[in-house]
């Protein structure tokens, strides 16, 4: 293995905080295909999903809003990354020549070029987007000689002059920062940002011991200093304006969770320096940040799934409801558990085991061998109580890319609920991708968390991973192309071994921006604050 490595290698993977064994273990994944999930039916409405009631829904949420007083809780938003592939279109125009004046524009739009069409209504509701005052002041700071507004540049033979100031520095460079930081909504008292968004949903329905409001954002290094900026110019006004304190952390993708590329041969992809290359490890490598978080209860949400605060109440009463659900399931699985821990065989209570386990996890659960005694079955129901859980809100597929839940097989004839992306699936198998093409709803990461045991001591996380659910993605560097290794998703093997129980919830709490005219929906312009 050393001869694999120079000096100068060996010295760029100890300063990540990795070994040569731990590139070997890298490197293994490339020579075997990744395992495929096997899945066995799509989780649905009464078969692995639940519906809740207007009743239930209230009486989870007011059962979360009662026990905050006794919980300490944070909600974890991944936020790393540049918004680049928001503006995937925009840019794409920038390099095309044969879209360079106003008329052009307007026939391709009209022949269906798909860049075309999303960058003609992005320009004609150019005032309509939040970030409109930011971009007129940037247009007369860099485009001084033009004695028109940007809205009039839009309209014009100039609009690639927009798009530059627009997305590149020295202009807004909104192409190379991050969600958290764009302009997202207009509201009477100025525009509100992603970031801003997720404070004023933490006002609404975190809750907690202290009285405090805890968010996690995990975040790029390099815009750190732009977030925590501002906090501090924005988080006095939330506080004030809902009677809360912020307990706000920041943190970064680990380098020991970067993984090695190789080349389309199989090797180790060196750069025109002869340097390793290595790549972040996917949001998998989040599982590391999320593990570090001392709470009772984690809500999971995108940066960009906010909407403005007049659409937002179905958001707030879903995230207590699912909450309020976590609880009473954490509840009773650690009533069961300290029972089991106290040496209670007696045969009612390992009957009640089982049906917990049966009715809200694996509905083949089996304890124990055939005839094996009551020894063997506490200790299985042990096993199979002692993890973290996690409920998932559950959307109606609407065409989405992205996972969707699934019964998927485990040892021994054991099913699991898992969110299952499509990459995992064998693209082969016609029965998997029958089953895959049948799910009826969808991911949207809506999550929430109990990474405590019944002790109150934080599971290791990493004991629950699926280290098998990898993805290798096909990348490229300096025009060369490669094959990069990706953690097991954050959400899918990452938390493979959790306890899982889906809840649909409706698509109005579902509102990501994954283009720019994304924004133009009304989860994002359907009046003001509330």
């Amino acid at each position: 293995m050393s001869r694999l490595f120079s000096a100068q290698d060996l010295d760029a993977i100890e300063s990540r905080g990795l070994t040569p064994v731990d590139l070997e273990r890298q490197l293994s994944y490339y020579r075997r295909p990744p395992k495929h999930a096997r899945l066995l039916r799509p989780c649905r409405p009464g078969d692995g999903i639940r519906r809740l009631s207007d009743q239930q829904c209230a009486a989870y949420g007011a059962s979360y809003e009662g026990a905050g007083s006794s919980l300490s809780v944070v909600k974890f938003v991944p936020a790393s990354g540049a918004a680049s592939r928001m503006f995937r279109s925009l840019s794409a125009l920038l390099g095309r020549e044969d879209i360079s004046r106003r008329p052009a524009l307007l026939e391709r739009a009209e022949a269906g070029d798909a860049d075309a069409g999303e960058c003609l209504r992005f320009l004609d509701n150019l005032e309509s987007f939040a970030f409109y005052p930011q971009l007129q002041d940037a247009v007369e700071r860099f485009e001084p000689s033009c004695a028109v507004s940007a809205a009039e540049l839009a309209r014009s033979d100039a609009f690639r002059e927009l798009l530059r100031v627009f997305l590149d520095a020295p202009g807004l460079a909104y192409a190379s920062l991050p969600k958290a930081l764009l302009a997202f909504h207009s509201y009477p008292e100025g525009p509100r940002t992603a970031f801003e968004e997720h404070l004023v949903e933490a006002a609404c329905y975190g809750v907690g011991r202290t009285g405090e409001r805890g968010l996690h954002f995990t975040v790029s290094p390099e815009h750190e200093g732009l977030l925590r900026e501002l906090l501090d110019n924005a988080g006095p006004f939330y506080e004030d304006r809902f009677g809360v304190r912020y307990r706000v952390e920041f943190s970064a993708q680990r380098p020991s969770t970067d993984s090695v590329a190789v080349d389309t041969n199989g090797e180790l992809f060196r750069d025109d320096d002869g340097a390793l290359l290595f790549r972040p490890g996917g949001h998998g490598a989040l599982l590391a940040n999320l593990g570090e978080i001392d709470a009772d209860l984690i809500f999971i949400k995108n940066i960009d799934n906010v909407c403005v605060e007049s659409f937002a109440g179905d958001t707030f009463k879903w995230k207590k409801a699912l909450a309020g659900l976590a609880l009473e399931l954490r509840d009773r699985a650690f009533d069961l558990r300290r029972k089991l821990e106290a040496g209670n065989r007696d045969a009612s209570l390992l009957a009640d085991c089982v049906e917990f386990v049966r009715n809200n996890f694996d509905p083949a659960f089996e304890a124990g061998a055939a005839g094996a005694g009551r020894a063997a079955w506490r200790s299985d129901l042990i096993g199979r109580l002692h993890r973290p859980l996690r409920v998932c809100g559950m959307v109606a597929n609407t065409g989405e890319p992205g996972g969707g839940p699934f019964w998927t097989a485990g040892p021994e004839a054991s099913q699991s609920a898992q969110i299952v992306e499509a990459s995992q699936v064998d693209a082969h198998d016609p029965e998997q991708q029958r089953i895959l093409g049948a799910a009826t709803h969808f991911n949207p990461v809506d999550l929430v968390c109990c990474p405590r045991d019944f002790r109150g001591r934080l599971y290791d996380l990493n004991e629950f991973v699926d280290h098998d659910a990898v993805f290798i993605a096909e990348k490229s560097h300096q025009g060369r192309p490669l094959r990069s290794l990706e953690l097991p998703g954050l959400w899918n093997g990452a938390m493979a071994g959790w306890n899982t129980v889906f809840v649909e919830v409706p698509i109005s709490t579902f509102n990501p921006v994954k283009t720019v005219n994304d924004l133009l929906s009304p989860a994002h312009r359907a009046g003001v604050s509330v």
